[in-house]
């Protein structure tokens, strides 16, 4: 799969470099995102921040396409949105945003905007999003980007504080409106 760029307003969803690696290690240490997008093995450096971009960079299996969210103006780091399980025609997204860029938008514009480019150029029919059920603010922007609800998945992910949490599932079909 070959590396894009996408705009979304004022949003530039693009590939991830090794010098977002500073700005990503303090993201992760977020306590919001912590909880909700654990990492495996502690606590976040800068080493593990940089192999964490590398392997978020790396397309060539097919099987994820993950995107830095930056501010277009100036390219601050934002967030994470990414399609991972990539399979046949399916896929799931998941997303990330900084605390300064919360409540602006940022996350369900770049949900939309990748889940666009999804239909329209990966071909793919079903997107699925997935979120704690203890995380609202997650399951708002599941909504506002045009997931409905589908169902709860019981006890199904285990997040940051070890703790196996109940998770909406929600769901985008490329022939929905």
């Amino acid at each position: 799969m070959e590396h894009v760029e996408l705009s979304a307003a004022d949003l530039l969803l693009r590939p991830w470099r090794d010098e977002d690696a500073p700005a990503v290690r303090d993201a992760l240490g977020d306590p919001a995102i912590a909880q909700w997008n654990p990492q495996a093995g502690g606590p976040v450096d800068d080493e593990v921040a940089l192999l964490w971009v590398r392997r978020r960079a790396d397309w060539s299996t097919g099987g994820h396409a993950s995107m830095a969210v930056t501010a277009a103006a100036d390219g601050e780091l934002l967030g994470s949105v990414s399609l991972h399980h990539i399979q046949h025609d399916e896929a799931s997204i998941g997303y990330w945003t900084v605390p300064a860029a919360r409540g602006r938008g940022v996350a369900v514009r770049a949900v939309v905007r990748l889940t666009e480019w999804a239909f329209a150029d990966l071909g793919l029919h079903r997107v699925e999003l997935c979120h704690a059920a203890a995380n609202p603010a997650s399951c708002r922007v599941a909504e506002r980007a045009g997931y409905p609800p589908e169902g709860t998945l019981r006890e199904s992910y285990r997040y940051g504080d070890g703790r196996r949490y109940d998770e909406h599932l929600h769901a985008r079909l490329a022939t929905d409106r």
